[in-house]
């Protein structure tokens, strides 16, 4: 099942769960999944860590459009069907204007138009001043999970060089 990684997963691991100082191994696991065609995230997540112009834009910039996809042919339909769907709910015109500016839109829009599987820390909230991506998901009947979850699901395992001796 292929995934495609919000920029809050990036970011949250930077600063949080696995940072590049002390858990490389994770972002070594997403740059291997990715060359197995598994993990990837698409550029307009690329620009907003670009944005960030730090340690995680320095790990990105070498990933290139083989990591973060550029929107293809069949994304364009898709990209109307995410707009559609975000127009005709209850959201503040401010949200709706928001969400179609920014990365999670075309997020949605590409796993739509292949399949792939969101990955976000966003929760489902129904407030109607802000789009959240698995409300988007849950409408559209595309899947979403949490890093954690696509971790599990993936079998990831960040064992310590020392522990590999040991264990079988």
């Amino acid at each position: 099942m292929p995934y495609l990684i919000d920029t809050d997963v990036f970011i949250q691991a930077k600063n949080l769960h696995y940072g590049l100082d002390f858990c490389p191994a994770f972002w070594d696991w997403l740059i291997d999944q990715n060359k197995k065609g598994v993990v990837f995230s698409i550029e307009k997540v690329g620009d907003e860590i670009a944005a960030g112009a730090d340690e995680l834009s320095v790990w990105a910039a070498p990933r290139g459009q083989t990591f973060f996809l550029v929107p293809d042919t069949a994304t364009i339909p898709a990209l109307s069907t995410v707009s559609t769907w975000a127009t005709s709910q209850n959201y503040h015109p401010a949200a709706v204007n928001t969400f179609l500016q920014v990365a999670d839109y075309y997020l949605v829009a590409y796993a739509l138009a292949h399949s792939y599987t969101v990955v976000t820390h966003e929760k489902p909230d129904n407030s109607t001043k802000r789009i959240k991506i698995p409300m988007v998901c849950i409408g559209l009947n595309v899947k979403c999970m949490t890093p954690f979850e696509m971790l599990r699901h993936e079998r990831a395992r960040f064992i310590l060089e020392s522990r590999k001796k040991v264990l079988p």
